[in-house]
């Protein structure tokens, strides 16, 4: 197979959720080892690989307008090849190829190799046998291949596990991902090793549902945090998507007491209400989630809490939401993200009977919206008001600019999701973990600082 020219580079636009990242980093890791060139700018790229997602209707709805962007410079011959990959074309299957004809290639979930071998034979101008992958099934609970790490050094997710065993009635992650599949801890294990050597100071667990990690190979997430926290190095690790079901409560133990385990915890409870949640299909009731999150605060003094709620679903009341509102209020959630519900084909809500339970008007559910994230924001402004004058160590995730400003985290805040902290801090490096004196609050709430000298 004749070598690619010199100017085929390969770009990846990526959309969606962290474990979604990680795909898109796998397949930035394919792309290398097949000898192509990987540019981090898609407007210098030959061929653009989007790494789609569908969750809900509004990430459906931007996968479809980044791909439609793609295929306008294609026409206008900026862009040679359009590969298309992930969530979007497993949900849509072969009807997202016949929507759009002029798409080079497109590609469901695997382990993305045949999909770089052929972009490699894209791009050596060959015709290719078909423009369509098919995932060769569930993907396998094991070590991940090589990845291009698109984060900034400072941190890493590390996925535990894949799928979902979970039937919210409004959620089609179980129909894309499949059933929950637990990754050995020998390979998690391994995973994080290797991280933690490439200089990666924060381990950033994900799954579609954290908890369930190793119950079926008779094990229990705590177990998993305390190995990777025990690792040799100066790492710690954080937890996301953790389903409030089942919680292992051991995990309690290493969220107040290891050193290298994160206190805070993200975990989505989408709405406080029972007749919701049992309408949602979630497990539990209103009451067992208040219990859950008081537990929490109670084993663990000083627990961060995120979290993330799910407004408008069908049938929901004005009454509900007043409860979710006071939930909000009782427990000062100030990290926590809230989304409307979008009917989703082939979910059990879907298929709800109208007449029994109503859709709100859009806007009914923006205004619902509106009041849950005004509380929240007024909760966040006092914390963040809070640490002014204080010190807080805070991981570099950006290192200084020209004018010595930096930016990075507390414990207190995720990548991505969260808040982040800008300061002075000429010479320091991303990854150093540096005390900060916090001399403010901006406008969108991130704090501002000056390093403190040691």
């Amino acid at each position: 197979m004749p070598a690619p020219t010199a100017t085929s580079t390969v770009s990846l636009v990526h959309l969606g959720c962290a474990r979604n990242l990680i795909d898109s980093e796998l397949i930035l890791g394919r792309l290398a080892e097949e000898g192509l060139m990987v540019s981090g700018d898609p407007g210098y790229a030959d061929a653009v690989v989007l790494n789609t997602c569908s969750f809900i209707g509004p990430a459906r709805e931007e996968s479809h307008a980044v791909l439609e962007g793609l295929l306008d410079r294609k026409r206008a011959g900026e862009l040679k090849r359009v590969i298309v990959a992930g969530c979007l074309v497993q949900r849509s299957r072969r009807a997202l190829a016949e929507q759009y004809p002029e798409v080079d290639l497109f590609a469901e979930i695997s382990n993305y190799r045949e999909l770089a071998r052929s972009v490699r034979r894209l791009l050596d101008g060959e015709t290719l046998s078909t423009n369509y992958l098919d995932s060769p099934g569930l993907r396998p609970p094991e070590r991940e291949g090589a990845r291009m790490l698109s984060t900034p050094g400072s941190y890493a997710y590390l996925r535990i596990s894949h799928g979902c065993d979970h039937t919210c009635s409004f959620c089609a992650i179980p129909g894309i991902r499949g059933k929950h599949r637990s990754k050995p801890l020998a390979a998690v294990l391994d995973e994080g090793r290797e991280l933690i050597d490439r200089g990666v100071s924060e381990l950033v667990l994900v799954a579609e549902d954290s908890t369930a990690w190793g119950r079926d190979q008779g094990q229990e997430l705590p177990e998993l945090v305390e190995g990777l926290a025990n690792l040799e190095g100066p790492h710690r690790v954080r937890i996301m998507y953790a389903y409030p079901n089942r919680f292992p409560w051991r995990l309690t133990e290493l969220l107040r007491d290891h050193p290298r385990v994160i206190p805070y915890l993200d975990i989505p409870i989408q709405h406080a209400a029972t007749p919701v949640l049992r309408a949602m299909h979630r497990a539990g009731d209103g009451d067992q989630v208040r219990r859950t999150l008081a537990r929490l605060h109670e084993e663990v003094p000083g627990l961060t809490l995120r979290t993330t709620v799910l407004l408008g679903f069908p049938g929901e009341t004005e009454a509900d939401v007043d409860e979710l509102e006071t939930l909000v209020r009782e427990f000062r959630l100030a990290r926590m993200g809230a989304f409307p519900y979008s009917v989703e084909e082939g979910t059990a809500a879907a298929d709800l009977d109208p007449a029994a339970h109503p859709a709100a008007p859009q806007e009914v559910v923006e205004a619902r919206i509106s009041r849950v994230l005004t509380l929240r924001d007024a909760h966040l402004a006092q914390d963040q008001e809070a640490h002014v004058g204080r010190i807080l160590e805070v991981l570099v995730d950006e290192g200084p600019d020209s004018e010595g400003w930096a930016r990075g985290r507390s414990d207190q805040d995720a990548p991505e999701v969260d808040l982040a902290v800008q300061f002075m801090a000429p010479g320091a490096s991303v990854g150093d973990r540096v005390q900060v004196k916090i001399e403010g609050v901006m406008e969108n709430l991130d704090l501002s600082g000056v390093r403190e000298e040691a």
